[in-house]
């Protein structure tokens, strides 16, 4: 695929702001903040208390950027930048707003001035000036943009301001449909938000969340990172989500998964051939050693192992 773009408008900007930004989300996402600044950036998770699911995102840190912050008296010449889901960021707003209490932060909501752009396809990076290393941030078209922190062979996401987009044109990128990307990204096997994580429920390790860069595992404490710690070194996990080629009609999300009649998972998402599974471990060794097929309906579905994953290699 020829180097493109896509404006994902199921993604919206939202900033936090203040001298003590950095201290703040430390204590509350799964990554470790120390390391975002304006040349590198992160893929994060916001948990439960119980280590399950609420929001993801990435985030990068920007200088002066206008600012229409909720609060006032607080400077915003500098600001994290995170990109969780448009119809969920008043939601991750509100329960940020919680734990704020006398920490020296803003919270912002900047979908109007700043827009979620993913750069994908063959050169889609070394367009942008950006290398294969993830989370490399730089300055671009009015905004940033930086190599995806979860994986580069997703290429690019950019927070640009509309009049920076025509400059993807300029640089030699074709605007494609964001179909497009999310045929690239479940051909990868990489889950994003609510299309493949459920809300208060999914369990960051069952997802591969750790070899997708969200978790440091050396940071410290912040919300869930206990039993996210135990999930990992007690070696809990009994289910993993697989990228899953199908042959068939596709199936819906949440449509039962069976291997020789027996229930073995399910439908996350899927798309025109490609499907993102949640499957047992024990089936998937089942399925391997005496040559099964799995079952969604009248489909049936071939998964993989992905290669980037390399916390399944020994």
């Amino acid at each position: 695929m020829s180097a493109g773009y896509a404006v994902l408008d199921r993604r919206s900007v939202v900033a936090v702001t203040g001298d003590d930004r950095k201290a703040f989300l430390q204590g509350l996402v799964s990554n470790d903040m120390l390391r975002v600044t304006p040349d590198h950036a992160a893929y994060a998770l916001f948990l439960t208390p119980q280590g399950k699911f609420l929001h993801d995102f990435t985030i990068v840190e920007s200088g002066a950027v206008e600012s229409g912050a909720v609060e006032s008296g607080v400077d915003s010449a500098a600001a994290l930048l995170l990109d969780p889901e448009t119809d969920r960021r008043a939601d991750l707003l509100r329960r940020l707003k919680m734990y704020k209490l006398r920490s020296k932060i803003a919270l912002e909501d900047r979908a109007e001035a700043l827009r979620v752009v993913v750069a994908f396809g063959e050169g889609a990076l070394s367009a942008l000036g950006l290398p294969a290393e993830p989370g490399t941030a730089r300055p671009f078209g009015g905004g940033i943009a930086f190599t995806d922190p979860r994986l580069p062979a997703l290429g690019a996401r950019l927070f640009l301001p509309a009049d920076g987009i025509a400059e993807l044109d300029a640089a030699g990128l074709v605007r494609r449909d964001a179909a497009e990307y999310d045929r690239l990204r479940l051909s990868l096997g990489v889950p994003d938000g609510t299309g493949e994580l459920i809300p208060e429920k999914s369990i960051p390790l069952e997802n591969r969340m750790d070899a997708l860069n969200a978790i440091s595992w050396d940071k410290g404490c912040y919300m869930g990172q206990e039993l996210t710690a135990r999930t990992k070194y007690r070696a809990l996990i009994k289910k993993k989500l697989f990228p899953a080629a199908i042959d068939g009609p596709t199936p819906e999300p949440g449509t039962l998964v069976t291997l020789d009649g027996k229930d073995a998972g399910e439908i996350r998402s899927a798309r025109e051939g490609s499907a993102l599974v949640l499957l047992r471990l024990e089936e998937v060794q089942r399925a391997a050693a005496n040559g099964l097929s799995f079952q969604a309906g009248p489909a049936t579905l071939t998964p993989q192992e992905p290669g980037w994953d390399i916390t399944t290699k020994g």
